[in-house]
């Protein structure tokens, strides 16, 4: 079971993340004491860090910079602050990835997911998100999300796309996809597979996604 400490003085903000958590299976320690941050995470060991910037007494930097001391652990900042240099410094002082408030729960727990497993097992299963750059894909809920955009796709648009990026540095031939989606492309329109990613193009066009899918004409498609 993956442990998550979330560090976030606003107890609303807190406990809902932390029921969220929960529901999908995660251990968390919520801090009560912010005086003494670095004491709760040695002793709990997560595997994960969700760190505000506005804390009393000392900062999210701050605290960031005194566990990186300790470990590589991946850190979430979430924070109101919405400028570039909060961002830009948070990446540089140890930050693994960056939600601005008010943030979606489905896009923090796809974002959770795939850091989780990046960083521990990338071939987890459990865990039914990818990602491919700046995207990623909530394969459970049938989402994308970019930054903080996100789409709903059609249960064959996610198998398409979640094969593209199971297989991002090799071209996917029609065969293949044809094969995952309806089991015998004999019966199938070659025309259906076309049409299916033309709509998921559309969809990631929407999102900032643009000429994501390349086409290899009359063998099949890869990622850019």
């Amino acid at each position: 079971m993956y442990k998550i400490f979330i560090v976030e003085d606003d107890n609303t903000i807190s406990s809902i993340i932390e029921e969220k958590l929960n529901k999908w299976g995660y251990k968390t320690l919520r801090v009560s004491n912010f005086n003494d941050i670095l004491s709760n995470y040695t002793s709990f060991e997560p595997h994960l860090i969700l760190m505000d910037i506005n804390l009393p007494y000392y900062d999210g930097f701050y605290w960031c910079g005194k566990i990186r001391q300790l470990s590589n652990v991946p850190i979430i900042f979430i924070s109101s602050r919405d400028t570039d240099g909060d961002k830009i410094r948070a990446i540089t002082q140890g930050g693994d990835d960056y939600i601005e408030k008010p943030f979606s729960m489905d896009l923090l727990i796809a974002k959770v997911q795939a850091i989780l497993r990046r960083a521990y097992s990338y071939s987890d299963q459990t865990l039914n998100i990818l990602q491919h750059k700046d995207m990623i894909l909530d394969i459970e809920h049938l989402k994308v999300f970019c930054g903080e955009k996100e789409i709903e796709l059609t249960r064959n648009e996610c198998r398409i796309l979640s094969m593209l990026i199971r297989n991002h540095d090799r071209l996917v031939k029609r065969t293949r996809l044809m094969k995952a989606l309806w089991d015998d492309e004999s019966f199938v329109d070659d025309n259906t597979l076309t049409v299916n990613v033309n709509r998921l193009r559309r969809k990631l066009e929407m999102i900032g996604l643009k000429e994501y899918i390349k086409t290899i004409k009359g063998e099949g498609y890869r990622l850019i």
